[in-house]
């Protein structure tokens, strides 16, 4: 389709002949007999246009157009007007209204008009999206902090993502933050006046699960005294995040598939059908796909969970924000507790940059704590190291840190190191530091 536009007409035969021309061009058109149905249909990210006639019953089609303008002072209102009704149409176009059409008319002259509109209406749309996403650029920076290449591209997925209303699968390993992901993917969307609404799949028995999700009437079971609205009625207009999706028990996995497919549910003891309207986040350590072939998981489900995917690189993969991270976080933790967060060493950063971070950002945040009580040091988070290893730990130091001051530039470090090329590339591949994710985004690669 090219375009949504809603035909207002209290003329049943009108509102069909337009109808059928619209849709015979490719548009998307729904039809209203008043101006109450059109603005049950209208909000102010309405992608579309509205052709609205002006002589109606009730609420016309100029006192239409003033609360549409009301709602978007950008809406394309395209006005239709009866022979002698010019000077009402040309008051409308004063008010706001971006064409008016006089009958009868050609369906070519009406074509015209609304591919027009629809043209102005996609580019504001574009706009808007825009300046909402330079907008929450500066704040996302807050929420995800790093800065890798990878981290800059998870970013930009998520404001990407937000706009949208697909369900989501975020993956990443323990500790990656797929919680503060979903967060995110839920700030920056259309819902993020709604609720949030989490839940681990992994930490409700079995027993209670389909009452913790969907709720439960008076008397539904023994011990059920009152009524409880469960997880995913709680969500409603806003997103529901399921943490450790795997672990959903096969009996519910039906449940949720049947509430994505219809929108609607029914509270434990109760055959009344409930409307809902949410989007779901879930996140999972192990590959979906091999719990499917496993017979623990629906395949029928995991489509519909899995609209896209959003990957959270390991922190292992992305050492270059180490240093940022553990100051930020140590800084945090001595705030907290009333104390000034004691310096880094350059042995002790060469050892942070030299662990693998199994248990990734949590165990960071774990380790900067521990750093700004003076309880350890963080050479204490990992293993007695030989001297070997702690020159060698040093070394990927002084490489991470040149990098870092020379973007990514090779001939720049080669400057500034006094290496020659081919014992950097050596030692860089020994490290596993790879140039790319020290490059601003859109740079051109070096010769």
């Amino acid at each position: 389709m090219s375009g949504q536009v809603i035909v207002v007409d209290d003329e049943a035969a009108i509102r069909e002949a337009v109808q059928q021309w619209l849709e015979l061009s490719g548009f998307s058109v729904q039809s209203c007999a008043s101006a109450a149905q059109a603005l049950a249909l209208v909000d102010r990210d309405f992608p579309g246009v509205i052709i609205s006639d002006v002589r109606m019953p009730g609420t016309d089609g100029l006192q239409l157009l003033d609360t549409l303008l009301e709602l978007d002072r950008d809406l394309p209102v395209i006005m239709v007007t009866g022979h002698g009704d010019v000077p009402m149409a040309v008051q409308a176009l004063r008010q706001g209204a971006y064409d008016f059409i006089e009958k009868p008319f050609t369906p070519e002259r009406l074509l015209d008009s609304v591919r027009r509109a629809l043209d102005k209406r996609r580019l504001v749309c574009e706009n808007r999206q825009l300046r909402q996403q330079f907008a929450f650029k500066d704040h996302i920076e807050s929420q995800l902090l790093g800065v890798s290449r990878a981290m800059e591209n998870l970013r930009r997925q998520i404001l990407e993502l937000a706009g949208t209303s697909v369900n989501i699968l975020i993956r990443g390993e323990t500790g990656s933050g797929k919680e503060r992901v979903a967060r995110c993917l839920h700030d920056f969307s259309a819902r993020a006046g709604k609720p949030f609404v989490a839940l681990n799949c992994a930490a409700i028995p079995e027993s209670i699960f389909e009452s913790e999700l969907f709720g439960h009437e008076s008397g539904a079971f023994t011990g059920a005294q009152g009524r409880r609205i469960g997880r995913i009625e709680h969500a409603d207009g806003g997103t529901l995040f399921l943490d450790e999706v795997e672990s959903l028990p096969l009996a519910q996995q039906v449940k949720l598939l049947r509430v994505l497919q219809e929108k609607t549910l029914e509270r434990l003891g109760s055959n009344r059908s409930i409307q809902v309207d949410l989007r779901v986040i879930s996140a999972a350590k192990p590959d979906l796909l091999d719990e499917v072939r496993g017979g623990r998981f629906r395949e029928d489900l995991l489509y519909r969970l899995n609209v896209a995917t959003v990957r959270i690189p390991p922190l292992r993969d992305r050492r270059e924000d180490i240093p940022l991270l553990f100051e930020h976080f140590a800084h945090e933790a001595a705030k907290r507790h009333g104390r000034v967060s004691p310096a880094l060493a350059p042995s002790e950063l060469a050892r942070l940059l030299g662990h693998d971070w199994p248990g990734n950002v949590r165990e960071l945040i774990n380790a900067a704590e521990r750093h700004a009580l003076g309880l350890s040091t963080p050479s204490d988070t990992v293993a007695n190291q030989s001297l070997a290893e702690q020159m060698e730990a040093f070394e990927a130091q002084c490489l991470h840190h040149a990098l870092v001051r020379c973007q990514g530039s090779i001939a720049q470090v080669m400057e500034v190191l006094q290496l020659p090329r081919r014992t950097l590339n050596e030692k860089m591949q020994r490290h596993g530091l790879q140039r790319s994710r020290y490059r601003p985004a859109g740079s051109a690669d070096e010769e």
